[in-house]
């Protein structure tokens, strides 16, 4: 995950904000995250300085204002609010602080803030009051950020809701300011420039309340400008936000909307693109949308021929039969279209030259339900295409019973294509029993670390009792796979493992 992630591993923002409150207790380091750090990396910050401080850390001395404001003494907190200076980030943090008179010192001193300087607290804190408002005393700061902004939407004027770019002086464009359509400056220019920055924040939930505000403000939203927002957002959720205010907008049935709309990365926006082609009298262009990457619009597609009177599954099979080469979006949406008839077109593509296209004939085979003889699906395991051998073992499942282990067995070579020995390890895992164990162990040091791990879950996961091999496997058998995964395991779970299998602990 990256520095913008809620993980916990390495990278996230969680972790950056531990190692920040690791530097400042260690005294290598006299600041605190930085002013534009996410509101993760304050959480994190604050509750590594309070828990390593319960744990007995010793604090340096002098210590820090961001560490006193941390401190897990409540009367260290109170004390260092009075301080001047604190960071404002930290000070939102305190308002959800479970001591009533530090909760109390806190609002205070964040009501002071906000009445001094309105623009830049809402711009830094709102992501991070937004975490906040989950916790059981987060409902003051969450509501006293939302009323601030509505109170704002509610005076500006009609224009504010999508702020554009302006001038600056010099003729550059000033990030964040805003201006009327005539370029000249416009009224309620702190509250544009509080709206544009949320709506471009990295934070996804700051953008998704930022947009809900904007699209409950004065005026109508621009259906263009929403469209491109559609368009350009990453996060889905704050994606249908703008489309449906983009489809509901003025103008919404113009050509550039719906073009802007099916330009789109996310599917779920491009689909409804698509679908807006009917009330537009485009409906004859749903045929160059079959072949879509997305499920989700080759369906609107489909729909979008069938009311305009054609026939959507005719025109799959045109496409797969194209000479140039079939492509495998095709191919996935004429086993779509679920037609029995199509089962031996499907067969043929198994044998194409191109691996994802054999991928989307086993998979639509198996939509199907078509039989395929377990010979062909444990011959494409070895198909140099990733998608292909996954095709093949998920295809192999139902049959996994009726397979030679030892054939699978023989395709956990590490030296092997990784795509192999991740099929033969699915369907290995799937038949159970000691084959299923034998694999796991054989991969625990896999160079894979998703191999790796799945592995090591599934050792774990034993009961190791000789029991529940049904006499596929002795205890010398298993004692000799306990010491190979020995340290996955503590002291007391290999024993308790070794006194399952009757050996001396």
């Amino acid at each position: 995950m990256n520095r913008t992630g809620r993980g916990t591993g390495p990278g996230s923002d969680a972790a950056t904000g531990r190692a920040l409150a690791e530097e400042l207790l260690d005294g290598r380091a006299a600041a605190v995250p930085a002013p534009g750090a996410g509101p993760d990396v304050w959480l994190a910050f604050a509750e590594q300085v309070r828990s390593r401080a319960h744990g007995g850390r010793r604090l340096p001395v002098p210590a820090p204002p961001a560490l006193r404001l941390c401190h897990p003494r409540g009367w260290i907190r109170e004390a260092a609010l009075a301080e001047p200076g604190a960071p404002v980030e930290l000070v939102a943090v305190l308002t959800t602080d479970w001591a009533a008179p530090v909760r109390d010192r806190a609002r205070a001193l964040m009501e002071d803030t906000l009445r001094a300087h309105p623009e830049a607290t809402l711009r830094a804190v709102t992501p991070l009051a937004l975490r906040l408002g989950r916790r059981s005393r987060g409902d003051w700061i969450l509501e006293r950020f939302e009323d601030a902004l509505r109170r704002q939407a509610a005076a500006a004027t009609p224009w504010w809701h999508l702020p554009g770019p302006s001038t600056a002086p010099g003729g550059t464009t000033a990030p964040g300011s805003a201006t009327t359509a005539d370029g000249a400056a416009a009224p309620g220019g702190a509250t544009a420039r509080v709206l544009a920055a949320l709506l471009d924040c990295p934070d996804r939930q700051a953008r998704q309340f930022a947009v809900r505000l904007a699209l409950a403000g004065p005026g109508r939203a621009d259906a263009l400008e929403c469209a491109r927002r559609a368009a350009a957002e990453p996060d889905p959720a704050t994606a249908a936000l703008w489309t449906d205010a983009a489809l509901a907008g003025p103008g919404s049935e113009g050509g550039a909307v719906i073009d802007v709309l099916i330009g789109a990365r996310i599917p779920a926006v491009r689909a409804a693109g698509v679908t807006a082609l009917r009330r537009a009298g485009r409906a004859a262009e749903g045929v160059s949308h079959l072949a879509d990457s997305s499920g989700l619009v080759r369906a609107c597609a489909r729909w979008l021929v069938g009311q305009d009177g054609g026939d959507a599954h005719g025109h799959y099979r045109w496409l797969v039969r194209d000479p140039a080469g079939p492509s495998p979006y095709a191919v996935a949406g004429l086993a779509e279209c679920g037609r029995s008839e199509d089962t031996d077109l499907l067969r043929g593509l198994v044998a194409h030259p191109v691996g994802p296209v054999r991928a989307a004939a086993l998979a639509g085979l198996r939509r199907r339900e078509a039989v395929v003889e377990d010979s062909v699906l444990l011959a494409l395991l070895d198909d140099p295409a990733p998608s292909v051998a996954r095709e093949a073992s998920l295809g192999l499942l139902p049959a996994v019973r009726r397979l030679d282990p030892s054939y699978l067995a023989e395709r956990l070579d590490v030296r092997g294509p990784l795509h192999v020995r991740r099929a033969a390890f699915r369907l290995l895992r799937a038949r159970g029993g000691i084959h299923a164990l034998r694999a796991a162990v054989a991969l625990i040091d896999d160079w894979h670390p998703r191999t790796r791990t799945t592995a090591r879950a599934a050792v774990c996961a034993c009961q190791w009792q000789p029991a529940q091999f049904d006499g596929e496997a002795d205890t010398a058998e298993l004692a000799a796979l306990l010491k190979r995964s020995a340290k996955l395991f503590d002291g007391y779970g290999l024993g308790l493992r070794r006194s399952r299998l009757g050996l001396k602990t």
